[in-house]
């Protein structure tokens, strides 16, 4: 064995003990990892912790992101759709949530007399932010998903910064440059001491503050969007997804309808990264054009390339490596460098590497026979035990 297999083998070793576990083994492993990782802002390892920055604000916005890499996933890791403006669905849906709860909207309907009460605003909008978020997929992907490759690539790349160009040049609805504060979020937990509830930015001492809170919310999240992505994958759309990645063409001459399936692909990615720019939104409370550039469409994809495309744990993987290591190398100097302003080099040189030594990702996603995958295996490893039932 050569050394970089010797490297690459704790990897692969993980992903085949994963994939050799039964349903019910999976979902027992899952359920305690995602506990375990529940409890991860409470009980900091110190080799884990960000010692120049809230533990529990960083597995928040790790949060985030991973549901921004999922859905992402499904449209690049599932669908082989090269997305370059995905934070333009990030933008849409944290500016629905904004425009609709902020005091600076001209859209703003919030209290008694309003469409929301101000206790369930952000709840009430983040359903709406999906919708939103997954019209606006509709709408791009219906004209533009008969191109292919780079051409898709170039549309979906102008879409991204037509979203942040309008939310800048709008001044009259979205306040341009100067963004929308005090946005809606979830009041829960009010009391004496915290009478903005647990969502609050009040809520800013001890390990449960309020990005523990907002981590534990977006953890859940996390689960529904998996099982939901999982169930697709197992489906009839997921095992068309797979056949137009590997090739589109023989995918049409089969008879698959593959706009029909790359549309829906389009549409699911949107509204999950709708989803995620709510809860952008609500734990923030402040939304500008800034925030969605370019720069970040392309971490997104860098989580989604690290992890393992069509890998939907290895994803989220990804977007933990994304997030944990600028905020880790927060305030840590080398040579006179302040080396969290270096995150750009290090993703860069993660990147060539991984196109180098592992093309697939850390986690790459072993397809398998989606339908019956487990007795197929079974009557390939033993077929004369299979004939004799």
């Amino acid at each position: 064995m050569s050394t970089t297999e010797k490297l690459l083998a704790p990897g692969d070793a993980m992903r085949g003990w994963w994939d050799n576990l039964s349903r019910v083994e999976k979902w027992f492993f899952g359920l305690v990892g995602f506990g375990l990782l529940a409890l991860l802002p409470l009980f900091p390892p110190p080799f884990l912790n960000t010692p120049n920055i809230s533990f529990g604000g960083t597995m928040a916005q790790f949060a985030m992101v991973a549901i921004i890499a999922i859905g992402l996933n499904v449209v690049v890791g599932q669908a082989g759709l090269l997305d370059l403006g995905y934070v333009g669905f990030y933008a849409v849906g944290a500016y629905t949530v904004a425009l609709l709860t902020s005091p600076n909207s001209p859209w703003n309907k919030v209290g008694a007399t309003g469409w929301f009460t101000e206790d369930w605003a952000w709840l009430a909008c983040v359903p709406l932010a999906m919708a939103i978020t997954a019209l606006a997929g509709l709408i791009l992907g219906t004209p533009t998903l008969r191109l292919r490759g780079d051409y898709l690539a170039i549309v979906t790349l102008g879409f991204g910064e037509i979203i942040r160009l309008l939310a800048d040049n709008l001044s009259d609805i979205t306040n341009g440059p100067r963004g929308l504060n005090e946005v809606a979020y979830p009041r829960v937990g009010e009391s004496e001491t915290l009478p903005e509830g647990v969502f609050s930015s009040g809520n800013s001492t001890g390990d449960a503050n309020y990005g523990t809170w907002w981590f534990w919310l977006g953890i859940v999240m996390i689960v529904l969007i998996l099982l939901l992505v999982g169930n697709l994958e197992r489906s009839r759309v997921g095992r068309a997804w797979i056949a137009v990645r590997e090739d589109e063409d023989a995918a049409e001459v089969m008879g698959v309808n593959t706009f029909r399936f790359k549309l829906w692909a389009f549409v699911i990615g949107a509204a999950i990264g709708g989803l995620s720019g709510a809860l952008y939104a609500g734990q923030v409370q402040f939304v500008a054009p800034p925030t969605f550039n370019i720069i970040n469409s392309m971490l997104f994809l860098c989580a989604v390339v690290l992890g393992g495309q069509g890998n939907k744990l290895g994803v989220v993987f990804g977007a933990f490596i994304i997030v944990y290591l600028p905020n880790r190398l927060l305030g840590v100097s080398f040579l006179g460098i302040n080396l969290g302003d270096l995150k750009y080099l290090f993703f860069g040189m993660a990147l060539v590497a991984l196109m180098i030594f592992r093309p697939e990702g850390l986690f790459p996603a072993r397809q398998q026979l989606l339908a019956y995958g487990r007795a197929a295996r079974n009557l390939l490893r033993h077929p004369e035990k299979e004939s004799a039932r």
